[in-house]
């Protein structure tokens, strides 16, 4: 299937594509007017690749994922595989931690300014001063 094509069942536009194929964790054949053709399997890898791109990896990252999806039986791809992986899960666990963190702050913020509020609105008006 040609990029259009590819987009439009994956619902990345062509200029991701594009991208994807440049950092090696796309390919396509060329026709002989120079169109990028892609495999049916390629609506599947795109999807990974999303999956993957929404979990916070670079395309870096990405790119020592992919190959064991590519090489199953090829034990050295496995461990640097294995290695990469466990990294970026280590890397999601110390993200979520912080994002934690960050809400237990906001709480108490919000518990504070709720205080304040209430006080605000069981005050007496403040009387205004003639001159």
């Amino acid at each position: 299937m040609r990029i259009g094509e590819l987009s439009k069942h994956t619902g990345v536009n062509p200029r991701s594509l594009r991208y994807y194929e440049e950092q090696g964790l796309l390919t396509s054949s060329r026709s002989d007017a120079g169109q990028r053709h892609c495999s049916d399997a390629a609506v599947q890898r795109v999807s990974l690749i999303r999956q993957l791109f929404d979990a916070g990896m670079s395309s870096r990252v990405i790119a020592t994922v992919l190959p064991r999806v590519d090489v199953p039986g090829d034990l050295g791809v496995a461990e640097e595989t294995f290695t990469a992986m466990m990294r970026e899960r280590d890397r999601i666990d110390a993200d979520i931690a912080h994002l934690r963190e960050t809400r237990d702050a906001l709480d108490v913020l919000i518990t504070a300014n709720s205080r304040h509020r209430a006080e605000l609105s069981t005050a007496p008006a403040p009387v205004a001063r003639s001159a």
